[in-house]
């Protein structure tokens, strides 16, 4: 018998046995010293196994021996190494790393708040039903299905988002999900999970799906030319050799087939037996990210990046998905890369257009890789003018104001006559017994103002309801805008402005951008005529999600309509930015991180920008360079002392 503890040399035996309860599960069997062991683990690692590969055992708990005479051991009893050539690779157990990711305030380089995750390899159901939830963010619908589903106890297969009901069952006991859109036999998934989360947040919030380079790729020029197999023209051929490609060995197959049993059982039998053998001999330097899916509520946070470059270490660490060669290269082709730079922010470099016009990007794990593509940028005539550059941001600065804007002496006396002439009598009674009669009130909200707000600053406004925020907000708008309407005008004092003042307002209920039936893609590119620019601009609002970008105001939730409505603001580029209760109908997580990012670009853009609101958790994330206090007719700067104390410095 096996020592416990003690790592044993063995070879893989048995690989043509069927290994597979469903894709998720399989089964190695592992000879050492005329035993047979049976490890349980992913059916997506066990695939890539062949007989007579050799593996390194360490036993790490009493296994169980089966009737046949084979020990099997579970998921928890035993840690496996793969060898290639002299190299060894760790395989189980699975890549997991738990990781702080600190959402930093730019000025003060301090953390607002933390993530604290976990990136580890999906090897349970549970993964891959969280990993579909995820893809509905973007693709499912009554019409578009993004999982199969089969029932173990007839063998039916089902489309559904959800694990469905078997039809013919009548449960849904015995089915497990058996696919997910657009993966391949060869894919392997790191899902990244909240290792610290409140009750109403979602375990997992990342996915990323690797898989081996595509097996062709030919490039498209700016003026149409077509240059074939590009990749061989920067890197070595056999780095991308051989590759998974089942449709070759699937064409040549269906020959030898047909010879041998006719056309349908041929068609029948071709596929299983083509991805096994594609399995077996793809082996090549390259990885590819084929899919970066976040949840829409943790994007535009750096959780994107934070995914990508778990992926990245796992790949490197692992040899993800083959577990065969040395990778020297991650590669990645993805349309949104030119309107999401999360990519680039890990270190990849933009490199060229496939021929079917998609962006390709390419991540060197090895010196050899970064000079070969360092060397492109530099040689390659159109390459040496984008320099590896694909994602530039469009909103750019939008111009300071020319001044500061000034209140001198400034007072606001709201009046109204009180009557009790239309009151019904019993009603009257009651308010007559309090004292209320008929008579004129006058009431101050602000009293002999003085304040300058400089360019450029975010300045934060609080205090009591009715103190007279709203009223402070209404009376800078005015002094813009010249509108006809006491409530916007002071009653003594003046109000300064600059003449280059572009000012965008949300005063809820009162003054708010206007929606039709457009989407708020449709809404957004009406105002900036770029449509780069407009997703952009929804990234920054914190409405990352493809869904909401082709959603109508009307079929948002209140949380997105107010996120809606700080993107329609900004996509005004405007010079000043007026915004009452921010953040108001948004969660405490939510609110941080939209005020981080409007924080973060209004000091880029140059954006003077004055909001009001009461949350202490948003004016830390907000970091704003002055807070204004209003209450009983005054209204002031905070002292530095205050500025700290409320900043938790």
């Amino acid at each position: 018998m096996l020592k416990i503890g003690k790592t044993y040399t063995g070879e893989v035996v048995g690989a043509a046995i069927a290994r597979f309860k469903h894709r998720w599960f399989g089964i190695l069997e592992v000879r050492i010293m005329d035993e047979i062991f049976s490890l349980y683990m992913s059916g997506t690692i066990a695939q890539w196994f062949v007989s007579g590969d050799k593996v390194d055992l360490l036993i790490k708990r009493e296994p169980k021996r089966g009737k046949d005479g084979k020990y099997y051991l579970a998921f928890d009893d035993y840690k496996l190494w793969k060898y290639y050539n002299e190299d060894k690779i760790l395989v189980w157990p699975v890549y997991n790393k738990v990781s702080e990711i600190p959402r930093l305030d730019p000025i003060t380089g301090k953390a607002i708040y933390t993530y604290k995750l976990r990136a580890r390899e999906a090897i349970y159901e549970s993964d891959y039903e969280a990993i579909a939830e995820l893809e509905q963010y973007h693709y499912a619908s009554k019409k578009f299905v993004v999982a199969v589903w089969r029932c173990e106890g007839c063998g039916a297969f089902m489309r559904s988002n959800t694990r469905p009901v078997c039809p013919n069952c009548k449960t849904d006991e015995k089915v497990h999900i058996f696919e997910i859109r657009g993966s391949t036999p060869a894919s392997r998934f790191l899902i990244v999970e909240l290792v610290e989360r409140e009750p109403y947040e979602p375990r997992v919030i990342a996915y990323v799906r690797v898989d081996p380079p595509i097996p062709l790729m030919h490039r498209r020029l700016p003026d149409g030319t077509i240059v074939k197999n590009i990749r061989e023209k920067v890197f070595p051929i056999d780095w991308f050799k051989p590759v998974f490609w089942p449709e070759v060995i699937y064409k040549r197959r269906l020959r030898e087939l047909r010879m041998k049993f006719g056309r349908t059982i041929a068609l029948s039998r071709l596929w299983e037996e083509a991805k096994w053998e594609a399995l077996a001999k793809s082996n090549t330097a390259v990885a590819r990210i084929s899919r970066v899916v976040v949840h829409p509520d943790y994007r535009s946070d750096g959780l994107g990046q934070a995914s990508v470059s778990f992926a990245i270490e796992w790949i490197k660490e692992r040899r993800v998905p083959e577990m065969r060669k040395e990778k020297k290269l991650v590669e990645t082709i993805a349309m949104m890369a030119r309107y999401n730079p999360f990519f680039e922010k890990v270190g990849f470099k933009y490199l060229w257009d496939t021929a079917g016009g998609r962006p390709v990007l390419y991540y060197p794990l090895t010196n050899d890789a970064r000079e070969l593509i360092d060397k492109f940028l530099v040689q390659d005539p159109i390459a040496k003018k984008h320099k590896g550059k694909l994602c530039i941001s469009r909103y750019g600065i939008v111009g300071k104001l020319s001044s500061s804007i000034i209140l001198k002496n400034v007072s606001k006396v709201f009046e109204n006559v009180l009557t009790l002439d239309e009151v019904s009598p019993n009603i009257r009674s009651v308010l007559e017994a309090f004292g209320v009669r008929h008579r004129k009130i006058q009431r101050l909200v602000l009293r002999d103002i003085n304040l300058e707000i400089k360019p450029g600053e975010i300045i934060v406004v609080v205090g009591a309801s009715g103190a007279g925020k709203t009223t402070l907000l209404r009376l800078i708008y005015g002094a813009i805008t010249k509108i006809d309407d006491e409530r916007f005008k002071p009653t003594k004092g003046e109000i300064i402005v600059p003449d280059n003042t572009r000012v965008a307002i949300l005063l809820p209920g009162e003054i708010e951008p206007l929606f039709e039936e457009e989407s708020l893609l449709e809404h957004l590119y009406e105002k900036t005529k770029d449509e780069a620019l407009a997703v952009e601009i929804l990234n920054k609002a914190g409405l990352s999600d493809a869904v909401l970008y082709r959603a109508r105001f009307h079929e948002l939730s209140t949380g997105q309509k107010e996120r809606a409505k700080l993107a329609s603001l900004l996509a005004e580029r405007p010079t000043l930015l007026l915004i009452d209760e921010f953040a108001a109908h948004l969660d405490t997580l939510t609110a941080m991180r939209v005020a981080r990012r409007l924080s973060k670009l209004a000091r880029e853009a140059g954006i003077t920008t004055i909001l009001v609101t009461h949350r202490v958790e948003v004016i830390r994330a907000i970091v704003p360079d002055k807070i204004i206090f209003v209450g009983y007719g005054t209204a002031r700067f905070a002292r530095e002392e205050e500025l700290r104390e409320i900043l938790g410095e």
